[in-house]
C-alpha cells in the first residue's frame, strides 16, 4: 500500500474498501522512522481525526470528493493553517499560518488530509539541492548521498520514499521538475497562471497583486493520472475572476498513444546531456517509434534555445527585480518572450508534444556538487519562458533520469495524457531499491 498511486488510495476509500484512518497512520509511523528529512511537520492527532471523520462520511453514504481520505504533504512555502511557513528561515520559525493557501483551500475541498509539510531550500532560493539553516539537508531516496534536487527536494523525495501519497510543490526555475527528475517521480509546472498563488509567500503581510510569472505552482505523484486528478481539484481564477468565468482542464488532444504526433530533441551542443541520461532518453524514444508513435527530430521553427535560456535568465532577474537593465532591455527581454510564445504556438498546430530532457544529469553528490550546476536550468527554460505546460517523467536509468514532456498552452491534460499513456511502454514510477 505504501507506494500505491493518490487516484488508487482515492478508489479505494471511496469504495469502503480502504480505511483513511490506516492509511493515515500508517503514512505517518513511516515518516517518523525515515532519515530522509523529507517531511519537516506533522499534526498527527489533527490529521487522524480527519481521518475518522473520511470514513465515517464514506460509511453514511455522503457525497464525496475526487481526494477524498487521501493523506498528503505540501511544500513549506505554503500557508497551512495551524502550520508553520518557514521557507527554511530561522527568523520564521515561529510563524504559524492563520488561514490555508488558495491550493490548500482547494485540496482540502475536495477531501484530501493535509498531513504536513514538506522540506525546502532555505528560501527557495536553490533548483538543485534541498538544504536550509532550519530543518537541514534533505536526501534523495535513491540513494542518500546524492541529492533530491531544489527547491521542492522534500516533496519529491517524500513521494518517492512513500512518506506521502501525493505533493504540491512550486516552480520557478524548475523546482518541481528538476527534484521530480532526480527522485524518479512525477512533477507538473502548469500553464503559467493556472493554478492561484494566494498564500504562498514568506511570512508577512498578504502580497496584492503582482507577477507571477514566470512562478507556477503544481503537483509532484507516483502517477501521471494523479497530476491530472491534483490539477483538476487545484486550477482556476481566484478571488474576484472566479466569480467572473469558470475554468475547467481541457481535455486532451489523443488518447491513444501512437496518436500523438510528437518532437524530440535528446541532446543540444549548448548543454550536452550525460551519457546516462542520453542512454535512457534514447531508449525511452526507442519503445515509443514501437509502439507506433510519430516521431519528429529538431528543435521548433523559430526557437533558439540558447537565446531562450538566456531570456529565461532574465524573466528569472525581472521576477526578482535583480535585473540591471534599462527599460528597453526590459521591452526587448518581453519581446523575445513574446515571439518565444509564438513560435512554440505555430510549432503545436502540427504537434501534440515535444520531448526532451528535463535536466542534463542524474542526481549528484551532496559533497563535491555539480560542475555545471547552473546548466540544470536549461532544458526547464524551454518550456518556462512561453509558460507552458511541461511534465517530467521517469525515464528509467540506474539513477533516474527525466523526461520532459512540454505540451501546448492551456492544453495540460495533453502532456499529462501522453506521460500516462507512454508509461505502459517505456515504464514509470518504480519504488527505490527495487
Amino acid at each position: 500500500m505504501t507506494f500505491r498511486t493518490a487516484t488508487e488510495v482515492a478508489a479505494g476509500i471511496r469504495r469502503g474498501a480502504l480505511s483513511a484512518h490506516d492509511l493515515t497512520g500508517e503514512l505517518l509511523d513511516r515518516v517518523g522512522k525515515s532519515p530522509l528529512n523529507a517531511v519537516v511537520e506533522t499534526h498527527r492527532d489533527i490529521a487522524l481525526k480527519a481521518a475518522e471523520e473520511a470514513d465515517r462520511a464514506v460509511a453514511r453514504g455522503d457525497d464525496v470528493g475526487p481526494l477524498h481520505g487521501v493523506p498528503m504533504t505540501v511544500k513549506d512555502a505554503f500557508d497551512v493553517e495551524g502550520m508553520h511557513t518557514t521557507w527554511g528561515e530561522p527568523a520564521f520559525a515561529e510563524h504559524v499560518a492563520d488561514r490555508d493557501a488558495a491550493v490548500v483551500e482547494r485540496l482540502r475541498a475536495a477531501g484530501a488530509i493535509v498531513v504536513g509539510k514538506s522540506n525546502v531550500h532555505h528560501m527557495l532560493a536553490d533548483f538543485g539541492r534541498t538544504v536550509n539553516p532550519l530543518y537541514g539537508r534533505t536526501l534523495n531516496p535513491r540513494d542518500p548521498a546524492r541529492t533530491p534536487g531544489g527547491s521542492s527536494g522534500g516533496a519529491a523525495a517524500a513521494v518517492a520514499a512513500g512518506l506521502s501519497y501525493l505533493e504540491y510543490g512550486s516552480d520557478l526555475a524548475g523546482s518541481i521538475r528538476i527534484p521530480a527528475a532526480y527522485c524518479g517521480v512525477y512533477g507538473l509546472k502548469p500553464t503559467a497562471g493556472t493554478v492561484p498563488l494566494r498564500g504562498f509567500q514568506p511570512p508577512g503581510p498578504p502580497a496584492g497583486p503582482g507577477r507571477d510569472f514566470p512562478s507556477a505552482a503544481g503537483p509532484l505523484a507516483r502517477s501521471a493520472a494523479d497530476l491530472r486528478l491534483a490539477l483538476g481539484v487545484t486550477g482556476g481564477p481566484d478571488g474576484a475572476e472566479a466569480h467572473a468565468y469558470s475554468w475547467r482542464l481541457a481535455p486532451p488532444r489523443r488518447t491513444q498513444l501512437a496518436d500523438f504526433r510528437v518532437g524530440v530533441v535528446l541532446d543540444d551542443p549548448r548543454c550536452p546531456v550525460t551519457g546516462e541520461v542520453g542512454d535512457a532518453l534514447s531508449d525511452v524514444v526507442d519503445a515509443l517509434a514501437r509502439a507506433g508513435v510519430r516521431v519528429g527530430e529538431g528543435w521548433p521553427d523559430g526557437v533558439d534555445p540558447a537565446a531562450q535560456a538566456e531570456s529565461f535568465g532574465f524573466q528569472v532577474e525581472l521576477f526578482f527585480a535583480m535585473h540591471e537593465g534599462d527599460l528597453a532591455g526590459v521591452v526587448e527581454q518581453e519581446r523575445r518572450r513574446l515571439a518565444s510564445t509564438a513560435a512554440w504556438a505555430r510549432y503545436f498546430r502540427d504537434t501534440d508534444v515535444f520531448l526532451c530532457p528535463t535536466v542534463f544529469t542524474t542526481a549528484f553528490p551532496h559533497e563535491g556538487g555539480q560542475s555545471r550546476y547552473d546548466d540544470q536550468v536549461f532544458w526547464i527554460a524551454q518550456a518556462s519562458l512561453p509558460g507552458l505546460p511541461a511534465v517530467s517523467a521517469p525515464a528509467g536509468g540506474a539513477l533516474p533520469a527525466g523526461l520532459q514532456v512540454v505540451g501546448p498552452a492551456h492544453e495540460d491534460d495533453t502532456a499529462i495524457t501522453f506521460a500516462e499513456l507512454a508509461a505502459d511502454v517505456v515504464g514509470g514510477f518504480v519504488p527505490p531499491g527495487e
